[in-house]
């Protein structure tokens, strides 16, 4: 049985895209059969991952809109064992044009209830809103992971998500489960950085990943070359960051 999990964070650039990518890459690696499905119109995520969306004849917008099969969409990379259900700068229309769906916050769900059993983890990387797309990344999502930037606005915002989440949880996803929050751009050098941290864990306690993702200069540099950091330079601090995450996730999931 597989699991559906997103990333969501309404607040651009913490991280979230990376995280997607690189996460799901170390999974890979550990021999786990993973698909993202990039819910971002930027779609970041798919050119991170390798994939030329100029190239592409379908997408989560064709899935989406003209009822095109996920099986059609989904691409393989790079890495064994990794797939992407590609996006295109065509899912910003996407919202206007679900507007008029039946069940329109329930569009992804469908799509990703067909395959779901075939991989081991499905990662949502979610668009840096609160739109009709990321709603139904997270009605379609067993459980949502929450990168947090280590930055003085850091816990900024999470409270819309977490309202979010909740109304959700009570109105179109009762199943719905934080699977944690995972701090990125964490530079130990910094003061600032340390109370980030025992801010998120005062906090939220148990939620917070052990595995921190430190600043790394070849993690920002490795998505230009349309691959993960694994792929990029292994022995990196961000690969090897990505690597235990992946291991803490699994050791959760057991």
């Amino acid at each position: 049985m597989g699991k559906i999990i997103a990333l969501a964070n309404q607040k651009g650039g913490v991280g979230k895209t990376t995280t997607a990518i690189n996460l799901a890459a170390s999974l890979a690696a550990l021999d786990k059969k993973i698909l993202v499905v990039d819910a971002d119109p930027q779609a970041n995520a798919s050119s991170g991952l390798g994939i030329d969306i100029r190239q592409i004849e379908n997408s989560i917008y064709e899935c989406i809109v003209d009822k095109v099969e996920s099986a059609d969409a989904i691409v393989p990379t790079e890495v064994p064992n990794l797939f992407v259900l590609p996006s295109h700068i065509d899912l910003v229309g996407a919202e206007i044009e679900m507007l008029n769906f039946d069940n329109r916050e329930k569009v992804l769900k469908e799509i990703l209830d067909q395959i779901k059993n075939d991989y081991d983890y499905i990662l949502i990387d979610c668009s840096p809103s609160l739109g009709l797309i990321t709603v139904n990344s997270l009605t379609a999502a067993d459980s949502v992971i929450i990168p947090v930037q280590c930055e003085y606005f850091a816990l900024e915002g999470i409270s819309k998500l977490l309202n979010t989440i909740k109304i959700i949880k009570s109105k179109l996803n009762p199943d719905l489960e934080i699977e944690g929050f995972v701090l990125t751009m964490y530079d130990s050098r910094l003061r600032l950085a340390n109370q980030i941290y025992d801010e998120v864990k005062k906090h939220f306690g148990d939620m917070v990943f052990t595995t921190v993702i430190q600043r790394n200069i070849k993690l920002s540099e490795a998505p230009s070359y349309g691959q993960p950091v694994l792929l990029y330079d292994p022995e990196s601090k961000g690969s090897l960051n990505h690597i235990q995450l992946a291991k803490e996730l699994i050791e959760k999931n057991k």
